[in-house]
């Protein structure tokens, strides 16, 4: 119900001149609207979580060791069960952690998602497509370098974000350290909505202090217009904690990936 709740204002959040944006998002796909074969495995015919669900993209960061993790195989099958539910075929769907073993690369061509073959460190830029990042407690630098890559009102008005409460970050975080070492996330909050998802004890560890996150086009077009003005690539020299896996080609020439 939460997500479901994030998607639909998500998808209907704002008309722009001359059309809504739902609108504008629909006719990226009027040539290429998805048949019975296009459906996610398992799925309903017609039985979508939310209207316009089926044309969103996902990309799942931070899975973890499913394999000998029982954290990690309750997030992918809530990623598994989403994607079902939303009927967002599997081939749309992207997912990456440095940590994958062979065998659960294998696991995850098995079921029909997309394994990347790089590390993007989060940089993906969504292309104009309305995708959902799933990232389960992944480190605050790959949320940072997600907006960094996505850094318009244009681009983040098409993102939903399931991962650790940006809210959380605020809290937890000084102030300087946030705006320094995060400054994305810092100047976001400002322009998002946020939900937490719902805590149950036999999934305590699995989703705390995870939300929905989506960032509605009006609240971002009244942030300042500075906002937009300050878009220097990610440093995290000075941040000691990073808690990410670094590319071997990171660095400030490393260009920010769009989706498929």
């Amino acid at each position: 119900e939460t997500i479901n709740g994030c998607l639909t204002q998500h998808l209907s959040q704002l008309e722009t001149p001359g059309r809504a944006l739902s609108e504008a998002l629909g006719n990226l796909h009027l040539h290429s609207l998805p048949d019975a074969s296009d459906a996610a495995p398992g799925s309903v015919p017609g039985d979508t979580l939310v209207p316009g669900s089926r044309h969103l993209k996902c990309v799942c960061y931070g899975l973890g060791n499913f394999a000998t993790c029982v954290i990690a195989r309750n997030q992918l099958a809530f990623l598994l069960l989403f994607l079902e539910k939303c009927q967002i075929p599997r081939r749309h769907c992207w997912v990456y952690d440095p940590l994958f073993s062979q065998l659960e690369i294998a696991v995850l061509d098995g079921l029909g998602v997309t394994v990347l073959s790089e590390n993007e460190e989060g940089r993906r830029c969504v292309g104009g497509e309305p995708t959902v990042f799933y990232m389960p407690h992944c480190g605050t630098a790959l949320y940072n370098n997600l907006l960094w890559s996505n850094w318009s009102a244009g681009a983040l008005s098409r993102m939903l974000v399931v991962g650790n409460s940006f809210r959380g970050l605020e809290e937890r975080l000084l102030s300087r350290v946030l705006h320094k070492n995060y400054p994305y996330v810092a100047k976001v909050l400002q322009g998002l909505e946020e939900r937490g998802l719902p805590q149950t004890p036999p999934y305590a560890d699995v989703f705390n202090d995870m939300s929905v996150h989506w960032f509605p086009a009006e609240k971002l077009l009244r942030l300042p217009p500075d906002t937009w003005a300050f878009r220097e690539e990610p440093d995290y020299g000075d941040c000691e904690d990073l808690e990410i896996i670094r590319s071997r080609t990171s660095g400030p020439s490393a260009a920010s990936p769009t989706g498929p």
